[in-house]
């Protein structure tokens, strides 16, 4: 099931603070959280591992100066570039890798790129972690704010275990694996409830005095 707009969103977190007194609260402080659609399809994957460990506004730069080069950003023009000018829009050894390996297999046809949406989530997420340089994260991320997908989560994402944390008023940050047992509770809104603990974290941060992006 694919989110679609603003008011799937809403719905889902009304849907949520049903089920769930930590959902219930974090809605009552919050209100519904935005969508947060980005960019989608290829070019969105390639934003995505483009952002991978670096700040909204280095990776926002970086993203500009490919689209210098490379607009619309497709596997086929991606291919074309060569790694120095890769290297010059600022992308590093190891992404230049993964963004070579992803195009290239969506041009084999090893990576079922256009079909991801048709698929069932556990089967997409499958087949974009095959691909050299795609981890569980990216994936995730790609498919909850690129594919609009309904059901999935990121529990090795750091905000959403502080957000959780602080939510649920855990000793400890949960690790990926007690996090993502947590937000099997959450279903079938959990990339919902991705968005309420982000939103809950940057709540809390915020009321703490420290600055998020």
């Amino acid at each position: 099931m694919i989110l679609q707009d603003e008011n799937d969103v809403a719905r889902g977190a009304a849907e949520l603070a049903k089920l769930c007194p930590h959902m219930a609260m974090i809605h009552e402080t919050c209100g519904a959280p935005p969508l947060r659609w980005r960019e989608p399809g290829f070019g969105g994957l390639v934003s995505t591992i483009t952002a991978q460990q670096l700040s909204t506004s280095s990776a926002g730069a970086i993203r500009a100066k490919l689209r210098k080069v490379a607009d619309p950003i497709t596997p086929e023009a991606l291919i074309a570039l060569s790694d120095e000018q890769l290297r010059a829009c600022g992308y590093s050894s190891p992404k230049i890798r993964t963004l070579r390996a992803i195009a290239a297999a969506i041009l084999d046809g090893t990576f079922p790129f256009d079909r991801l949406a048709e698929m069932p989530a556990q089967e997409a997420h499958a087949a974009m972690v095959k691909v050299h340089g795609i981890g569980p994260w990216t994936a995730e991320v790609w498919m909850m704010f690129c594919l609009g997908t309904q059901d999935i989560f990121a529990p090795g994402d750091l905000a959403l275990q502080e957000g959780a944390k602080l939510a649920m008023g855990l000793e400890s940050r949960p690790s990926t694996r007690e996090l993502a047992k947590i937000a099997e509770r959450w279903t079938p809104w959990r990339a919902v409830a991705a968005r309420m603990l982000w939103a809950y974290y940057a709540h809390a941060k915020k009321r703490a005095g420290v600055v998020t992006n």
